[in-house]
């Protein structure tokens, strides 16, 4: 078991964790500095899209080739319906509720900029 590659596996879970929590929180962050919205758009637009599109993230394959490297087993799915579903729906990750997800996310960061720009104006 090499600890270089799990010590590399666990920080791209941070990272990826850190990614979904801008995603879904950054408009926040907005609020406070106007420019952080330049790098909040399009991770959101990103993360959106990618639940919409029932695609996985290209963190989720380098996590999990990192883990194999150490030694470790890879899982199957998404960052989200590995770390994130088991907490919220112990069944895993459906279609209906990836698209749900998405527009939460979508919902959130819609609310969040329309607030921006109306106390802009």
């Amino acid at each position: 078991m090499s600890p270089t590659f799990r010590v590399a596996a666990d920080a791209v879970v941070l990272l990826h964790a850190g990614f979904v929590v801008f995603v879904l929180l950054g408009g926040l962050v907005v609020w406070r500095w106007r420019w952080v919205a330049w790098l909040h758009l399009p991770a959101a637009v990103w993360g959106v899209t990618i639940e919409y599109g029932g695609w996985v993230c290209p963190l989720t394959p380098l996590e999990n080739h990192l883990r194999q490297r150490s030694g470790a087993a890879a899982y199957p799915g998404d960052f989200v319906q590995h770390y994130f579903l088991p907490l919220l729906y112990p069944e895993g990750l459906t279609r209906g509720t990836q698209v749900a997800l998405g527009t939460f996310a979508l919902a959130i960061n819609v609310f969040v900029y329309w607030r921006v720009v109306r106390r802009t104006r």
